[in-house]
Parts: C-alpha cells; structure tokens; sequence
C-alpha cells in the first residue's frame, strides 16, 4: 500500500522499483485506483469546508471518470501501444545495453520520460490531428482530480512514437517503471485546492502551474506542458505564471456530457444543466454497477475468454454512452437505455453481474427489474405520443 500511494507522487527509489524484466514491472496504475478514488472524495470534503461549495458537478464527474475507463479498455486486449513499440526497437536496434540495476539508469530514465512526454504533449497541442485525439483531456470546464481522469482513447495510438529513441539505450524493464509514474504524478496536480507550493514551483509541475495548461484564458494557451518538471518549459519558452483567474475548458466549449463525443469533438460558467434529483441518484447507482464489472475484467481478464472479454468490453460503452444520453436529456435517451438494461438483466442471469456487496445482492436484482421496467413504460409512453402527434 505504502509503494502503492508513493508511486502516485513519483516518490519510489531506484532499488524499489528496478526490476529486470518488463513481467516483473508491478502494475502501478492500476494498484493507485483505491488512492484514486479516495482523494477525490478527499478533495470533495475539503472543498465543500474551504469554499462552501463542491468542487464537481455528477454529470462532469462522471462524463470525466468514464472517459478514464474508456482510455483503459484497450489494455485489456493488448499490451499498450508505447511499450509494445518500445520493446521492438529496442529488441532489434538498441545500440548500448545500459544496466537495469544501475541507479544512474533509473535517473536518467526518469529525465528522459519526462523529457520526451513535454514534446509529446507539446505537438498534442500544435499538431491539429494530434489536438483532435487530446482534446478530450481538455473538455471539462471545471478542474479538479476528476478532470486528470478524463484521458483520450485515441492517443496512445500516436505517443510511442516520441519515446523510440530511449529504447536505442535505455532498458524496456525501466522505461516500464517511468512511464507508469510519469502518468500517476499527473493525478494530483488536477486541483484548485493546492494553490502555492514555494520553490518546488521552479522544478516541479504543481497544481499552480497545470492549471495554467488547462486554461483557455489568452495568456494559457499552449503553455506549461512538462509532465513531473516544469524545467523543460522554462527552457524551450513555454512556460506562464497564473496571473489571471483560469477559465477551464476548450476555446469552443462542447456542451455534451456523452462519451464518445466528446472523444471526438473539439463562456464563464461551466456548462451545467439542471436534472431530477432521482435521476442522478439512478445515474450514479448504475455507474457503480458498471464500475464493478470494469474492475472484475481487468481483475480477471487473464482467465476470461476474448470473447467475453469483448461483450464485457461492449457493455461497458454502452453503459456509459446511455448514462450520457440520459445526463445530456436526449430524446432518444428512454430507448437507449430501456435496451441496455435488457442486457443487464442477461448478464446478471448469467453471473456476469456481480452485487456491490454480498448482502445487496436481491436488492440489485429487483433495482435492475425495476429499471428495465421503467424504461420500458417510458420508451412505449414517448412512442405513444410521438404517434398521437403523427395523426
């Protein structure tokens, strides 16, 4: 738990995370998921006591949690994209072998990481078919850990390549360690709380620094691009001071809370629309439950067929393509979902829907009859008034 909570600030030392082999790289990302979701719910209390008010909305958080998910399906059938190419050069070209044990590569992985993710994310920006797969990152107009959850499902496809280079020197076992911290150290910095941290700001990126990346006030654009250090910045001419409140969000606001546009698309108050009560709480119950048949296939994807594999996988966009549409309040929504549960009665009749919780089990079940149920009076009553108006 310790190395666990220590990754997520690039806190680990060279002889606890050198491994020689890439099976043997801990899965670091997906062992910070409890610390995740604990310090969101962390910054949530401490933003309602500092500012009197929460720090997210349901529909951003959520739309920005779904699209974590998302970003992570494809490992689920693959090695990512950035160590599968990583280890290929280096298996055919590396140049020099440079000890995996040695603290001085372990040091100069870490820069090196860092080094090449500031230019990734520099032509992320500055590229316009790079932007269009990044700017998802960039949609939500709030900024909190949520926001640094709300990853691109395209990008991965493009990023290895500015990482090539190491592998001609640098240990594929060791770039595994670094490309896992560089992203974790990334989470926390996604907040409004943190406001100064004295001269760690001339190293480090800092909540004060990113939140100048995130902005699209005119001194913030295209700036502050480091991932763990903000030195790169300061050298190549990119790098601005918060001076000016920060105006979250992208210059041509989306105003969608579905999932798969806002993978795809690119005013002062956030967009928010107002929705029932009860169904947010319905929306956040069933998000729960897609939560924990996410968890249980990346806990068991080793042992489940690829065929399961993908109709879990398709689930699970579907699920949140609903949740969307029903947040958004789309016409189309009754439908859409009164469908997706008729597949969440059928999973759940064959095990692949488990309960929060043992002793929740019937009451699962009678919530996911109920809902099926009342999509379906609400599907056939939109289809009745659509007739009534036909005539």
């Amino acid at each position: 738990m310790s190395t666990a909570f220590r990754a997520m600030f690039s806190l680990l030392t060279p002889n606890e995370s050198s491994f020689q082999k890439v099976e043997d790289v801990p899965p670091y990302v997906q062992q910070a998921t409890p610390f995740f979701v604990g310090l969101i719910f962390l910054e949530l209390a401490v933003g309602v006591l500092k500012t009197g008010t929460t720090v997210v909305t349901i529909s951003d958080g959520l739309t920005s949690i779904s699209a974590g998910m998302i970003s992570r399906l494809p490992s689920v059938l693959m090695r990512g994209c950035e160590l599968t190419a990583y280890m290929y050069v280096w298996d055919r070209f590396h140049l020099v072998e440079l000890p995996w044990d040695s603290a001085w590569t372990w040091w100069l992985t870490f820069l090196g990481v860092d080094f090449c993710y500031y230019w990734l994310h520099r032509f992320a920006h500055e590229v316009a078919i790079l932007w269009a797969a990044h700017q998802v990152h960039h949609s939500s107009e709030y900024y909190n850990l949520t926001t640094a959850l709300r990853q691109s499902l395209t990008q991965q496809f493009t990023s290895w390549i500015f990482y090539l280079p190491m592998a001609l020197a640098l240990p594929p076992s060791v770039f595994a360690v670094h490309i896992q911290l560089n992203l974790l150290y990334q989470f926390w910095i996604h907040t409004e709380l943190i406001r100064d941290l004295g001269p760690l700001e001339w190293v480090f990126n800092t909540p004060k620094h990113h939140r100048v990346h995130h902005g699209r006030n005119h001194y913030c654009i295209d700036k502050n691009y480091g991932g763990i250090l903000i030195i790169w910045d300061r050298l190549f001419g990119t790098f601005a001071e918060e001076t000016d409140k920060v105006v979250y969000g992208l210059v041509f606001p989306i105003k969608t809370f579905e999932i798969l546009y806002v993978q795809v698309t690119g005013k002062e108050v956030p967009h928010d629309p107002s929705w029932p009560l009860p169904l947010q709480v319905y929306v956040v119950i069933h998000f729960l439950l897609v939560l924990q048949i996410y968890h249980d296939l990346f806990e068991n994807k080793m042992m489940l067929s690829q065929l399961t594999i993908l109709g879990m996988t398709n689930y699970i966009l579907l699920t949140l393509t609903a949740l969307g549409f029903i947040i958004d309040q789309r016409p189309t929504a009754a439908v859409l979902e009164m469908l997706r549960c008729v597949v969440m009665v059928t999973l759940q009749k064959y095990g692949y829907m488990k309960p929060l919780m043992p002793l929740l089990a019937v009451p699962t079940e009678a919530f996911v009859s109920l809902s099926l149920l009342y999509w379906a009076v609400q599907s056939f009553l939109q289809l009745l008034s659509i007739k009534r108006k036909t005539n």
